[in-house]
């Protein structure tokens, strides 16, 4: 388990320009609805948007502390 807060400061340390908001879907803390905006996915494909979340929670996710992942990405 994650705290939601954690997982916004891990997304913002990566993309510190990025707003970030994340939803405890079930209330466990590991399934999680994440909505982030950045400049930094300007030009990137969805897939290479979502990958650079995928690598600020690589840790989180590896170890099932985030067991599941709903992400949705954007430009400002």
């Amino acid at each position: 388990m994650v705290h939601p807060e954690e997982v916004k400061a891990l997304i913002k340390s990566s993309l510190p320009d990025a707003m970030v908001n994340v939803e405890d879907i079930n209330g466990g803390g590991d399934h999680l609805n994440v909505n982030v905006v950045s400049s930094t996915f300007a030009g990137l494909s969805r897939v290479q948007q979502h990958q650079l979340i995928y690598r600020a929670l690589a840790k989180e996710l590896a170890s099932e502390s985030i067991h599941a992942l709903a992400l949705k990405t954007s430009t400002p």
